[in-house]
């Protein structure tokens, strides 16, 4: 053997004569191979002048001195560019990249740095992108934007772009996270279930849902938002020429609770504009037939929500209170703390306010 097996440099051979020229050699390359620091790692022809210790890890598709020489060493020495074959392992100072760079046996690759162009990554533990990952974050980016883009048609894609985010079960949890100094102020995905669910929270621990998707139907739901349908369970008696609350004693809706039963009124929640909608009906007390019904939403206790509606022939309803007699629909301004409930007025005559058709709705619109 005459070179040694990993950097090639000459052996001093026995009965060599000028024993110096091969010791020489063995350190020119030496000086040229330890810490190796090469100016640029992009160029395919020798530069116009260079000085003596200079090295270049030569680019695609060489040409003149560096002809045939792509991914190896150039090192200018004693006027005369010589070639450096690099093996795996080997590392390099960019200088001009001010970066490190290794060879893995095909191409020069940057250390803690994006691999060039068609490399691949496979099963790597830890990526981090301007900051360190860790196990609880294994892929971890920080930056300012980012840009996410379709490969075209003209360059070997379909021209559209689906990411995906699997999870292992419906019980399980998939989706996003929106944090705030790192505390999670909303979620989006499918939490718990299949059903697609946006969240808010504002204190990263409650969180309501704001939208629901049913995974069957696609029916949308608000659950956060107010609002309820009320009815009567009993036929009410209404003394004639007064006006009285009706007694709404039971949901068949009730979403935040924002309708007492207890109370017979809607409690707004937050400021708003909502929406607000009744049925009324009239049952014969013996053989009364008042002059006519009246009905209206009452804000606060006292004050009129909407201007009463009256019914003037109340001769041509039903007796026995299957029949509306009143349509009443209102939307309002409401501040939060606001109530409004349903009252009924009979003239002349006492009567029923009948359980049959009698209802009381209302929603949060905006």
């Amino acid at each position: 053997m005459e070179q040694t097996a990993k950097l090639k440099l000459p052996y001093i051979m026995p009965s060599q004569a000028q024993k110096h020229v091969t010791h020489n050699e063995a350190i020119r390359l030496l000086d040229a191979l330890v810490h190796l620091a090469v100016r640029d790692r992009d160029l395919a022809a020798p530069p116009v002048t260079s000085d003596d210790g200079d090295s270049y890890i030569v680019g695609p598709a060489a040409s003149g001195e560096w002809t045939g020489w792509e991914g190896a060493i150039a090192y200018f020495v004693d006027g005369a560019w010589e070639k450096l074959a690099p093996v795996a392992g080997w590392r390099a100072w960019i200088v001009d990249e001010a970066c490190l760079a290794v060879f893995d046996g095909a191409i020069w690759q940057p250390i803690d740095g994006v691999p060039e162009s068609g490399a691949e990554i496979q099963n790597a533990a830890l990526f981090g992108l301007g900051t360190s990952a860790d196990a609880a974050n294994p892929f971890s980016v920080k930056l300012d934007r980012a840009l996410w883009t379709a490969r075209y048609v003209a360059e070997g894609g379909t021209g559209s772009l689906l990411c995906t985010m699997n999870k292992e079960a419906p019980a399980g949890d998939v989706g996003l996270l929106l944090q705030s100094g790192f505390v999670t102020r909303a979620t989006m995905g499918l939490f718990g279930s299949d059903d697609w669910r946006l969240a808010v929270s504002a204190d990263g621990s409650a969180f309501n849902d704001a939208i629901r998707a049913d995974e069957n139907s696609g029916r949308i739901t608000l659950p956060s938002n107010p609002k309820f349908l009320g009815f009567i369970n009993y036929d009410q008696y209404v003394a004639a020429d007064t006006w009285q609350t009706v007694a709404i004693n039971n949901t068949l809706a009730n979403d935040q609770i924002a309708f007492d039963t207890g109370t017979n009124r809607f409690t707004a929640p937050a400021d708003g504009l909502y929406r607000f909608g009744a049925a009324i009906g009239w049952k014969q007390n013996g053989a009364n037939v008042p002059t006519l019904i009246k009905a209206k939403l009452v804000l606060n206790g006292a004050g009129d929500l909407c201007a009463p509606l009256v019914k003037g022939d109340v001769a041509s309803l039903a007796v026995d209170g299957s029949e509306t007699a009143l349509h009443l629909h209102v939307m309002a301004n409401l501040t939060a703390g606001d109530t409004v409930e349903l009252a009924q007025f009979f003239g002349g005559l006492d009567g029923y306010v009948p359980a049959t058709v009698t209802r009381f709705w209302g929603e949060w619109m905006a």
